[in-house]
């Protein structure tokens, strides 16, 4: 291999890479591994994996995703939505924290990771299209309630097992009163100040001057100080052995290390649909945000890089720690926060990560699970997107619908079930859009060539002739409401002699719309009224020229509604009686 050849086999970013940003780089990698720690112990329990899989998962998968991604400032890890997904996954067939269950996260993020690097691969980036916003941001609220629903039993100090929703929130009810109180004022406190300092403290140091990058940080570093905080109190007032505070115990010392398997063909079968769900919704995350961080930067991010990026470190993590992993928020915000230049960040925060490993692993053990759960449920607050609703709301009911049926499916199904039903709802609504096509009746406004709705404008108009716009493409589909809306003009105008169906907006015209045009232009020509079509374009035409409607149509093409109008105009008033003169041959478009 050529030193060219293998120069190309480097990441672009490592070959351009500048020195003076070298400092910046590490500074923000020094600081991303502390501040994630916590937050890598807390998402691992929350996916029912042992806690030190967190810390795991922060090494060599970042790594990868580092050499093979596209964006420049975002950092992957263990995050909030894929845990909750393998927990809710993965729970109704093994034991959380078992070893049959550790076997099969590593299974799904093996599969997932291996799904969404062939998509990569097969550059079929497009995919993360597939699903619309409101069906992301309704996944992304529901998941964010089922995840603050599953949390409040270490904030309260109760021990509950449910499998969904309705027995979560029925057993938190039961046992509310068995709250263990030192627990529950550990965690009000903590809950209290993350959410006060989330809301107020960065507002409070910008009044005072402290730019808004600068101003983040405190609020990012809130989480690891509270922690320390009430870990140090847990240590001094033994309240973990004298008042029953529950925390993280025992925490398996050292480094782990590779295990390979291959996954039994049954076990693959189980999997297939939740990794595959995983993996679409892993490729919309981390695309959405990949590109919202390069846009801040007027930098570029190649979709299909990021998808090869995120499948390596989804493998990766298969086989040392077994969870998946993906795109986080938080993780991303806290590295562009503290002045991340470049994926070395992540590679100084991956290996910082594992120098901390390393190093042991048993001062993790007295941390207490109320403040780690009072961190997960003041992260998932903010995920709740109302915003988003509030707006789809005043915007279009449709994809607020969509939005709202996608959250209640996640709560009241399940996570499966509910994205489901979110995509249904979209199809739906797209379904109907298509199926009820905007019709309008046009004229031309005076002294120009422009035609517009005569509803909505002061239009000239031609005895006799109607003007007759359709805003969709033409298919089995709509067919109906166009005859419907031709009928219902023709009812309230009898005298019609010539109509016009102006084209502009249809991109395509399948068999059956074509077949019932022809009827439409059969029946038209029974009552004395020619046909015309104008503004087709070139694409529909060429399909059109074959077919029985423009051969036998009873009225001209046109190539613009302007034209039609001239023509139109100039023909003498005829009688409704009179016999149609011939049609007109087609012009080409």
């Amino acid at each position: 291999m050529t030193m060219k050849a293998t120069m190309q086999l480097v990441p672009g970013w490592i070959r351009n890479y500048r020195r003076e940003l070298f400092a910046a780089d590490l500074f923000a990698g020094l600081i991303v591994a502390v501040l994630v720690v916590p937050q890598s112990l807390a998402y691992a329990m929350l996916a029912g994996l042992p806690p030190q899989v967190g810390l795991y998962v922060s090494i060599f998968p970042v790594i990868a995703y580092a050499v093979f991604g596209s964006s420049m400032r975002q950092a992957v890890g263990p995050v909030a939505i894929t845990a909750i997904m393998t927990f809710s996954l993965l729970s109704p067939l093994a034991t959380p924290g078992s070893p049959p269950y550790i076997a099969l996260a590593a299974s799904l993020s093996l599969l997932s990771g291996f799904l969404i690097l062939a998509s990569g691969l097969l550059r079929l980036g497009f995919l993360s299209q597939l699903l619309s916003r409101p069906v992301v941001s309704g996944f992304i609220s529901g998941s964010a309630v089922m995840i603050i629903l599953s949390q409040i039993k270490f904030l309260l100090g109760v021990d509950i097992s449910a499998s969904n929703t309705w027995q979560t929130v029925h057993l938190l009810y039961a046992k509310a009163s068995q709250g263990n109180p030192t627990t529950m004022l550990i965690s009000g406190a903590a809950l209290l100040v993350l959410l006060a300092s989330r809301q107020c403290l960065s507002k409070a140091l910008v009044r005072i001057g402290i730019t808004p990058q600068r101003a983040a940080f405190p609020v990012r570093l809130m989480p690891l100080i509270v922690l320390a905080l009430a870990t140090l109190a847990v240590i001094t007032f033994d309240l973990d052995r004298k008042n029953g505070v529950a925390v993280v115990g025992n925490v398996q010392e050292g480094l782990a290390s590779f295990s390979f398997f291959v996954p039994s063909i049954a076990l693959l079968k189980t999997l297939a649909l939740p990794a595959l769900i995983l993996a679409l919704i892993g490729m919309v995350q981390n695309i959405t945000m990949a590109q919202a961080l390069a846009v801040k930067k007027h930098e570029r991010v190649e979709p299909n890089s990021e998808l090869i990026g995120l499948g390596v470190s989804n493998i990766v993590a298969a086989f040392y720690g077994g969870m998946p992993v993906g795109g986080g928020l938080s993780r991303s915000a806290i590295n562009v926060a503290a002045g991340a230049q470049s994926p070395l960040a992540s590679i100084i925060s991956a290996l910082t990560m594992l120098c901390f490993v390393a190093a042991g692993t048993h001062w993790f053990a007295r941390l207490p699970l109320a403040v780690l759960a009072a961190s997960i449920v003041s992260a998932a607050i903010g995920m709740i997107d109302c915003k988003s609703f509030r707006q789809a709301w005043s915007y279009d009911r449709a994809d607020a619908l969509a939005l709202l049926g996608t959250a209640i499916g996640v709560l009241v199904l399940g996570l499966q079930e509910g994205i489901g039903l979110g995509i249904g709802f979209s199809l739906a609504a797209l379904l109907y859009r298509a199926g009820t096509p905007h019709i309008a009746v046009i004229g031309r406004i005076a002294g120009t060539e422009h035609f517009r709705n005569i509803e909505r404008h002061g239009v000239e108009t031609l005895p006799r002739v109607l003007f007759l716009r359709i805003d969709e493409n033409l298919f089995f589909g709509n067919l109906n409401a166009v005859e419907t809306r031709l009928g219902s003009e023709l009812d309230k105008a009898p005298d019609i002699l010539d109509v016009v169906l102006v084209m502009s907006a249809v991109n395509r015209v399948d068999t059956t719309a074509m077949e019932v045009l022809s009827d439409i232009n059969a029946s038209l020509a029974a009552r004395n009224i020619r046909l015309h079509l104008a503004e087709v374009k070139g694409p529909v035409q060429d399909r059109l020229v074959k077919s029985p409607l423009w051969r036998g149509l009873s009225g001209s093409v046109y190539l613009s509604a302007n034209s039609a109008f001239e023509r139109l105009a100039t023909l003498e008033i005829r009688s409704p009686d009179t016999s149609p003169p011939p049609a007109r041959r087609p012009l080409a478009q």
